[in-house]
């Protein structure tokens, strides 16, 4: 008798743990990727932290892999990574992803099955690749002058921007992809930065602000929405940053009298060099990034108007955004204005002037007053001798 109701129990013991298995649903990530025998193919979820590692696998020579994990109760994303090769996959509940790729062009020659989101997403990445080629040919064009670079990229971003918005973001605020459109990014100068920043547009925050009502709605209480609806809210309460809009204004409340945003860095020795100490002096502010693709064809050309109006009373005062302090010395041992870098993380003094890209300057009157940016100007020689 004791065996038989134990056997009984037993029996439902494993009922109950296979209705248990078969509720928690999971999802698939399969395909192939050729040209990659050995390579070690990591699947990761693309957490608000960073990436984690769910699983791995040694590819085969036919490349077959095959990726499953309890699905999502929100719209999750995952990557497909073989060293830097990148493939990124939006999963929403149960869904079955098929890739198929070839190694080393996988990250923008794939083919996906299986998601909307995933295909919308190869979409904006493609798009993405081609901004990031088209701020590569504007600064390595030596055709275009560099006080009209700057204009030429935020064009470029401007363009991108809206097409996004509108074909992407605003149809369907609601979609994993148009969450993944919002973090995207594009290397300018050598710095990543966000091609959408709630930060310092107006206009982004109020994109960023759809989609967080939209996951609001349709995800509450989800880890990513509270997020996002939280980036959204502060960028719409720091009116300073909301003030700096795409017209480049400088907020009122850090200008000082003299209708400038003072800046105090130390130079290559150590001493504290102060921009409003120039007062008198025609100066050219310069943020600039030493280990960037085009630095020495801008020192050439730094050092042209150096030579041309220096004795009549330009002064530069260059700022430079590189991390390497060491490799920063190398380079501004020789040279004759004043250089000075900003070690900050953050990047403060580049924020308070509402430096989007690098390389940018501005030109500051003898009264230390503040007059153009680069987008500005048409011919820098002109506006100098006219201030001098």
């Amino acid at each position: 008798m004791k065996i038989n109701h134990f056997i009984k129990l037993a029996a439902l013991f494993l009922a109950a743990l296979s209705i248990t298995s078969c509720t928690q649903k999971k999802f698939r990530v399969s395909g192939t990727i050729t040209d990659a025998k050995d390579s070690l193919l990591y699947f990761e979820n693309m957490g608000l932290n960073g990436p984690v590692t769910v699983d791995s696998v040694k590819l085969s020579a036919d490349g077959s892999f095959s990726f499953s994990a309890k699905a999502p109760g929100n719209p999750e994303f995952y990557r497909l990574r073989i060293d830097r090769q990148l493939i990124n996959v939006a999963i929403d509940s149960t869904e079955n992803v098929e890739v198929k790729a070839s190694y080393p062009t996988m990250s923008y020659k794939y083919d996906i099955q299986g998601s909307d989101d995933c295909a919308k997403i190869k979409e904006l990445t493609l798009k993405q690749m081609n901004l990031q080629t088209q701020l590569n040919a504007i600064a390595g064009n030596p055709n275009v002058p560099y006080d009209q670079e700057g204009a030429l990229m935020q064009d470029a971003l401007d363009k991108y921007k809206t097409a996004v918005k509108t074909n992407y973001i605003f149809k369907a605020p609601m979609k994993a992809y148009s969450y993944f459109a919002l973090f995207q990014t594009v290397v300018i100068g050598g710095r990543p930065i966000n091609i959408f920043d709630a930060h310092s547009s107006k206009a982004d925050v109020q994109v960023y602000a759809a989609v967080a009502t939209s996951w609001d709605t349709y995800y509450p209480k989800s880890e990513r929405g509270e997020n996002l609806h939280n980036i959204a809210i502060a960028g719409m309460r720091d009116l300073r940053i909301v003030q700096a809009q795409q017209a480049q204004t400088l907020p009122a409340s850090k200008v000082s009298t003299s209708g400038l945003i003072d800046i105090a860095l130390p130079d290559r020795e150590g001493n504290v060099r102060k921009l409003t100490s120039l007062k008198g002096k025609v100066v050219l502010l310069d943020f600039h990034v030493f280990a960037s693709k085009n630095s020495t064809q801008r020192i050439m050309w730094l050092r042209d108007l150096y030579n041309k109006y220096h004795a009549q009373g330009l002064e530069i005062y260059q700022v430079s955004l590189d991390s390497d302090e060491h490799f920063w010395k190398e380079q501004v041992a020789a040279l004759p204005w004043i250089c000075v870098r900003d070690a900050n993380g953050s990047a403060v003094a580049a924020s308070e002037y509402n430096v989007q890209q690098v390389p940018t300057f501005f030109l500051i009157d003898k009264s230390n007053t503040l007059q153009k940016r680069d987008a500005q100007i048409k011919d820098i020689n002109a506006e100098i001798k006219s201030m001098l």
